[in-house]
């Protein structure tokens, strides 16, 4: 249950006066929620700059170009004539020193009159401009009489906004939020208050939202910090719950003598890497031990986790038990199928798979095997986690890009058995920090080697300007034999709105269709999965050599013989997508070649990125670029600033107090394991605020 004390900020922002329907919608899209924003989610949506206003020369000193706040008396209006909607209603004012023109266009009849009386003294703040050698003022910023300029500090915060919604509505609703803003319970160690300088909560609101100096709402000061290490408390707590209920002791153990990895192994056309026989070590003595394994595997594109994550599977089903890999989507599971049914045959084992396509008859069959035993290894989406899906002995999960599923899903798949052991898998390397914040409650494996035989891929830009050549250069590779990709960022014409020169993959593929006729196909994320299928066969079977595609084929999917890749709108891409995409090709034994068409100009953030992907293929130092560059860019790709599932803390901020907030987090589980008393109960709603309750129900459990 919520605590009772946080209901007033639980309440939704349309109590507030003056938030109507129209602007829950745009508060919904602007604080990305479906449902009625609350009030907490107003009062973590956080300034992104400050105006000074405190700079009040007179007319005669005002610099051109800067923001300033004038004391005037308003002398005359010049309405627009009738019938010139566009022409400006210009309001003549003046102080002592000179003469201010204040310009409004497109004003309502009556307002501008009414908001600046003849004769009154008003403040006027916006940035001044010279017109024709006169002083002037564009729809200046804020206009207030001499009462209400004395309640102002002068420093306005800029949130970032939506289309629609006005500053001045989101300011008003942030000012009544703040004010039901209930005392709350200190659930910082006073040590951490006093090492950090932080203050308290209900402080660092109010100073962030109605700042005393403009250093006030930097990310990096005590106030925006003080939030931050809020937010990763809550997440890092989280992550302990759940690694605490993971990990308590565990019965009989599901690893035995190795003899079916070690068929797996006999089967495989290569041999293991160094680090895939580390990595499988690793996760077999994690089975042995007396507590549950939780381990992140992560890897480049192509570094072969499949396999170790089939080795594991394997080493349960030696000791008579199940094992399940969730991945997010269908394409990625087929892939997993595809790689892994050869090699587990060899083995004698049992693989099916289990997505939103399986139906009737076909999936109550594989339901009933699963439930017997029959069904050694399940890999599948989503739907392994529904209620009717029944193990008769699960004993390892396995998840495919954990970053995409929460912490609820973990906890339905490994709740589907008795004491399961989890296995994480990353294709995205993550950089340390982001290892730390998003998967604080794991133990780590890395696969750093490519497979042997697999080729450098030769990574080129090119102007969009030179297109000719680049598809004659493809009509020569297809005549080649040669199998090639042609990514597009789109699908069609609905998505690119304001977008002109985004190439979309169904018209690009019409335009490629028209040159090389039945040798193209096109695969996007709107197609059936069936149709999908269908057209990625026709391709890895050579009918077709040219597959157009939007990201759809980013993960996953595997044509050894596709060894040329061209991704237009190259800039239009994040350097780990880039890199993702790239790794559909240079899976087999051929050279190949990715080309990365660009529109110029290139922006420096764009440029320095393709610049990167050009002179590296190494998984891990992209992703350290990626993070870099993007400062707080996500680098796990969920959404496009912030730390992963973060608001609030950023990662090359913040990155010291991920660390103390992960011991903190420890600290607690260690001395208060079940949050009991004041502190706990202060935590406790510290999760609610942030969100990451989800492991609360996790204390009543065993």
């Amino acid at each position: 249950m919520r605590p009772a004390l946080l209901n007033p900020l639980f309440a939704p922002v349309t109590s507030l006066a003056g938030v109507g329907p129209k602007q829950d919608k745009l508060f919904r899209y602007l604080l990305g929620r479906n449902e009625t924003p609350r009030l907490v989610d107003l009062l973590l949506h956080l300034p992104a700059s400050v105006i000074d206003r405190r700079t009040r020369p007179k007319i005669r000193d005002a610099v051109p170009g800067t923001m300033v706040t004038l004391e005037v008396t308003v002398d005359r209006h010049r309405p627009a004539p009738p019938g010139r909607s566009r022409a400006p209603h210009l309001v003549y004012a003046s102080d002592d020193t000179g003469d201010v023109v204040l310009t409004y266009f497109r004003a309502q009849p009556g307002y501008v009159e009414k908001l600046l009386p003849v004769g009154a003294r008003r403040y006027v703040s916006g940035t001044l401009q010279m017109f024709d050698g006169v002083p002037q003022i564009v729809h200046p910023d804020r206009v207030v009489d001499e009462e209400a300029f004395a309640k102002l500090t002068g420093l306005d915060p800029v949130y970032p906004l939506t289309e629609g919604l006005a500053i001045g509505s989101l300011r008003r609703a942030m000012a009544q939020a703040l004010q039901k803003l209930p005392n709350l319970p200190e659930w910082t160690s006073p040590e951490i208050m006093r090492r950090c300088k932080f203050p308290p909560l209900a402080e660092a609101l109010n100073r962030v939202h109605v700042p005393v100096e403009i250093t006030d709402i930097l990310p990096d000061g005590p106030f925006w910090s003080r939030l931050a290490f809020d937010e990763l408390l809550a997440g890092q707590l989280a992550l302990a719950l759940v690694r605490a209920q993971l990990r308590r002791p565990a019965g009989d153990r599901n690893a035995d003598d190795g003899h079916l990895r070690n068929r797996i192994i006999g089967a495989l056309p290569y041999a293991l890497t160094l680090s895939q026989q580390k990595a499988a070590a690793a996760i077999s003595d994690d089975l042995r031990q007396p507590v549950r394994m939780l381990r992140l595997l992560q890897g480049d594109v192509g570094s072969g986790k499949t396999v170790v994550a089939l080795l594991a599977a394997a080493a349960v089903a030696e000791a008579g038990k199940q094992a399940a890999l969730m991945a997010p989507t269908e394409i990625l599971a087929r892939q997993h199928v595809k790689t892994i049914t050869p090699l587990a045959e060899r083995a004698g084992l049992q693989v099916a798979i289990l997505t939103g396509r399986e139906k009737g008859k076909e999936r109550r069959e594989l339901l009933a095997k699963l439930a017997e035993g029959e069904i050694d290894f399940l890999v599948g989406t989503h739907a392994l986690i529904q209620d009717d899906v029944v193990f008769k002995a699960l004993a390892l999960a396995v998840v495919d890009e954990q970053h995409r599923f929460g912490v609820r899903e973990r906890l339905a798949l490994t709740g589907k058995g008795d004491a399961v052991d989890v296995l994480v898998l990353s294709a995205t390397p993550i950089p340390r920090t982001l290892v730390l914040t998003y998967f604080g409650d794991m133990d780590v494996s890395e696969l750093r080697e490519k497979p042997a035989g697999r080729q450098p891929i030769d990574t080129r830009t090119i102007p969009a300007s030179r297109l000719d050549e680049v598809i004659a250069a493809v009509g020569r590779a297809l005549s080649a034999g040669k199998l090639v990709y042609w990514i597009c960022p789109l699908v069609d014409e609905s998505e690119a709105e304001g977008t002109d020169h985004l190439t979309n993959a169904s018209k690009r593929f019409e335009t490629l269709q028209q040159r090389f006729s039945d040798r193209v196909g096109l695969v996007h994320g709107q197609m059936k999965g069936t149709e999908k299928d269908r057209v990625m066969a026709q391709f890895a079977a050579h009918e077709i050599g040219l597959l157009v595609a939007t990201t759809v084929v980013e993960v996953g999917v595997d044509v050894p013989a596709a060894t040329i890749m061209v991704i237009e709108n190259a800039e239009r891409f994040g350097l780990a997508q880039l890199h993702q995409l790239r790794g559909r090709i240079g899976r087999g034994s051929e050279a190949s070649t990715c080309l990365l068409v660009y529109h110029e100009p290139l922006n420096e953030m764009s440029a320095a990125r393709l610049k990167v992907i050009r002179e590296t293929t190494d998984g891990f130092r992209i992703a350290e670029e990626d993070l870099r560059l993007r400062g707080e860019g996500d680098v796990l790709g969920i959404r496009q600033s912030g730390l992963p599932g973060y608001r609030i803390a950023r990662s090359e901020v913040h990155g010291q107090l991920i660390t103390q907030a992960r011991d903190e987090a420890l600290r607690i589980m260690k001395d208060n394991p079940k949050l009991e008393g004041d502190r706990g109960e202060a935590l406790r709603c510290l999760l609610y605020l942030y969100e990451r309750d989800e492991a609360l129900p996790l204390l009543g459990a065993g």
